[in-house]
């Protein structure tokens, strides 16, 4: 839409005295709001009303400007329809241009759990719009029979279609930034991977000895997780694309253009350069939060990935006397007030806690996606909130292990390759010469004797010494794909 309003394009707001206020009523009554806040008295019921975490709205950026891009794609389709002005629209659009920019983030202090299913925060967004779009025309903010936060911001929408909208587009904020995290730290592994290939150590299962591979294979697998988990994330973006604009209460459409739909989703899609698309069955979506459910799915699973190598380095870095030691983690922090020299593998240990948290927005998510009742679910508010903490915690545990712990790992060698030659496993690949039960009987008097499998191979000649030093040589004995 074309319309030039003869106004700054980024005017300076004057803000009067923090004493001075503006009358504005609800169906409850009238209340007294700062004159100089965006907000409204819909915002001011809700910061009254939901003191619990001291984490606003506001504390979310991806969500606001996800909300405002809504608000916009909406404010467009009525503008187009002829629902509001053209002048209204213009207004808005600007006005929504604003606060999608974060400069405005301030200006939504309601908490994150607030009952309602987030209604607070559609009316929160709608106030803040409103004044702006007011400012923007020179107009004093509450003069809201000029630009209304229901009849104007609103139109055609309800909180049950447009808050589930902005939390859908702000999940696939996140999630991809997620995902770019874990292949970052999947090529980290990948690198370490490549630097250590030749370097032979033991392989265990069930925390006993296997049979050789190398240090290279072990940290190439971890990589390859993480590669799959990063795939898995970004195939979430395809599902929470749908949404339900023009669905309005329960998805009936109700107080909404009917040609409002195809075009809200329309101007959606160019705004976010997202494949937006309406969901097939306006009634059912509204209800249904089955995509983030399975978004927190994959989350998790990617957490546990995490929080498995995140064991491994720090079993593998254990000692550095009385354990493992194959690999030295780079040394952070002194690791005991009493204990001089000791040092503690601080950074997986982190990771470690980062990824309980994510185990529990999993089961947040879970329980609050069953607690949904009839056509709507009141409790996505705390999905959404769960969702984006654990996406951005688990993130920067991923961009904290990558930077301070594995670009910095080294192997030790000499352990390695005597690990592999004490490892009565070594008498695996005689099976195929001599037989299991002779094999099984080297392998069994190696370890009465604390020897190892050559020596007893060689002393009884079950082979010759040319044959047996090629086939226990543990070099010969990893194979790579």
């Amino acid at each position: 839409m074309a319309l030039t309003l003869q106004t700054p394009q980024r005017p300076i707001p004057t803000t009067p005295k923090a004493h001075q206020t503006r009358t504005e009523h609800d169906c409850i009554g009238t209340a007294e709001i700062p004159a100089d806040a965006y907000w409204g008295i819909h915002t001011l019921r809700a910061i009254d009303n939901f003191p619990v975490s001291d984490i606003t709205v506001g504390d979310h950026p991806e969500l606001i400007r996800a909300y405002a891009q809504v608000k916009r794609a909406c404010a467009r389709a009525n503008g187009e329809l002829n629902n509001i002005s053209a002048y209204q629209a213009a207004l808005i659009d600007r006005a929504c241009e604003d606060v999608a920019s974060g400069e405005l983030n301030d200006q939504f202090p309601v908490d994150v759990l607030q009952g309602g299913a987030g209604t607070s925060t559609n009316m929160n967004m709608n106030e803040v719009i409103a004044n702006r779009a007011l400012e923007l025309g020179h107009h004093a903010r509450g003069e809201y029979g000029i630009i209304h936060p229901n009849d104007t911001v609103n139109r055609s929408q309800s909180t049950n279609d447009t808050y589930p909208a902005a939390c859908r587009l702000a999940l696939i904020d996140v999630s991809g930034m997620l995902a770019d995290s874990t292949r970052q730290l999947a090529a980290s592994f990948r690198a370490l991977s490549e630097r250590t290939m030749p370097i032979v150590k033991i392989g265990r299962t069930q925390l006993q000895d296997a049979v050789p591979m190398t240090f290279g294979q072990e940290f190439g697998g971890f990589a390859s997780q993480l590669d799959s988990d990063a795939r898995l994330l970004e195939s979430q973006q395809t599902p929470l694309a749908v949404v339900n604009l023009g669905g309005t209460a329960i998805g009936t459409g109700i107080c909404a253009d009917i040609r409002f739909r195809e075009r809200a989703t329309r101007h959606l899609a160019e705004l976010s350069g997202l494949p937006i698309r309406a969901a097939a069955d306006p009634v059912g979506a509204t209800s249904d939060v089955g995509d983030f459910v399975t978004l927190s799915g994959v989350i998790k699973r990617t957490a546990l990935h995490l929080g498995k190598i995140a064991n491994d380095l720090r079993l593998l870095a254990s000692g550095p006397r009385a354990g493992l030691a194959e690999i030295q983690l780079p040394v952070r922090q002194a690791g005991s007030s009493i204990m001089p020299g000791k040092v503690n593998p601080v950074i997986p240990e982190c990771v470690n806690q980062c990824v309980y948290m994510v185990v529990g927005m999993d089961a947040t998510v879970s329980c609050a996606a069953e607690a949904g009742q009839l056509q709507l679910n009141a409790f996505e508010p705390v999905m959404l909130h769960a969702l984006l903490t654990g996406m951005h915690t688990l993130a920067n545990a991923m961009d904290t292990l990558r930077e301070r712990c594995v670009d910095g790992i080294t192997v030790n060698e000499k352990v390695g390759m005597e690990e592999v030659m004490r490892s009565s496993s070594l008498a695996t690949p005689l099976i195929g010469y001599i037989g299991y039960e002779q094999a099984m009987a080297i392998a069994q008097e190696a370890l009465d004797k604390r020897t190892t499998v050559y020596e007893i191979a060689r002393k009884k000649k079950v082979l010759s010494p040319e044959l047996l030093d090629s086939i226990l040589n543990p070099r010969n004995l990893i194979r790579a794909y």
